[in-house]
């Protein structure tokens, strides 16, 4: 029986390494992020850090990383030809003309395949909550961005399960503990995505993207940022009053948070008063500085306590 090696395809005319296409391809970047999200969570999830299961890290780093990176070429496959219109994405592997359609789709079965099973070798919920993200970001969230702002919210969602992903593995179970770490990230992708939405808006327009809640660059659109940064940092600060079962933030780690959480609040002030393209680059990079920072208080928290 002949094995037949399935790379993928590129044009003649380019030949960059594998290795450098698989990283573009599966956005390396953001994957590694939302795996850091998933470690977080489960490292804040095991009782004690001397009962870590490292091979349950290693799975787990792997079928989060496969579950994104499929995520990514499916909604690259399906967007290739409103990526090649906007100038951030038109250089996508896909987009430029690359990576054939067809050869990353076959990337994206076999990295969907790959992440259930090491998923579900962790345990069942796991490989479920993973096989939901990558449907609902497919399948939902992708075709809905050319439709309607609320895309953000139906993407929000599949965004979401990564940190609670980790307590999950750990515990094999959701409760109030996991859909807390949930509702963390789905507030904080609100003002994150929407920043974006705001410094892009002409490249997006190119697509035919609607990002932002009003559609405009307005002040109804900052105000709502600011909205969801509030009760981003209400959330987060929440398990410092004991009410979510295993998880507990000490006084001290949950000052450290809400001080992280007014300064998010502080940037999406200053957009709503400049409305600049500016500022919404500055709340974006505050942004992804806050989930980390805030993922890694809650570890240290966990060693300190």
């Amino acid at each position: 029986m002949k094995i037949k090696k399935v790379t993928l395809e590129l044009s003649s005319n380019q030949s960059p390494s594998f290795f450098k296409e698989f990283k573009e391809i599966t956005k390396a970047r953001l994957a590694i992020s939302v795996v850091f999200s998933t470690i977080a969570g489960y490292l804040i999830a095991v009782p004690d850090f001397s009962e870590i299961q490292y091979m349950t890290l290693v799975l787990l780093s792997v079928g989060g990383y496969c579950m994104v990176g499929a995520s990514n070429v499916f909604n690259q496959i399906i967007e290739r030809d409103l990526d090649a219109k906007m100038d951030r994405t038109k250089n996508r592997p896909i987009a430029s003309g690359r990576v054939k359609p067809n050869s990353a789709l076959i990337l994206a079965c076999v990295l969907t395949i790959l992440g259930i099973v090491i998923l579900y070798i962790v345990n069942p919920k796991t490989a479920m909550f993973g096989a939901i993200s990558i449907f609902l970001y497919t399948s939902v969230y992708t075709p809905l961005k050319t439709i309607t702002p609320l895309s953000v919210f139906v993407g929000a969602f599949p965004g979401a399960i990564p940190f609670m992903l980790g307590w999950v593995a750990a515990t094999n179970h959701f409760g109030i503990e996991a859909g807390t770490l949930f509702m963390i990230q789905f507030f904080w992708q609100f003002p994150h995505f929407w920043a974006i939405g705001w410094f892009l808006y002409e490249d997006y327009k190119k697509g035919g993207f609607f990002m932002l809640p009003t559609g405009k660059r307005d002040s109804k659109t900052s105000i709502q940022i600011i909205l969801y940064t509030v009760w981003l940092i209400i959330v987060s600060v929440f398990p410092a009053t004991g009410l979510t079962g295993r998880l507990y933030l000490t006084p001290v780690s949950a000052i450290l948070v809400f001080i992280a959480g007014l300064w998010m609040l502080y940037a999406g002030i200053q957009l709503y008063r400049t409305r600049t393209d500016k500022a919404a680059k500055s709340l974006m990079l505050v942004s992804v500085t806050y989930i980390s920072l805030i993922q890694i208080i809650y570890v240290l928290d966990k060693v300190l306590r």
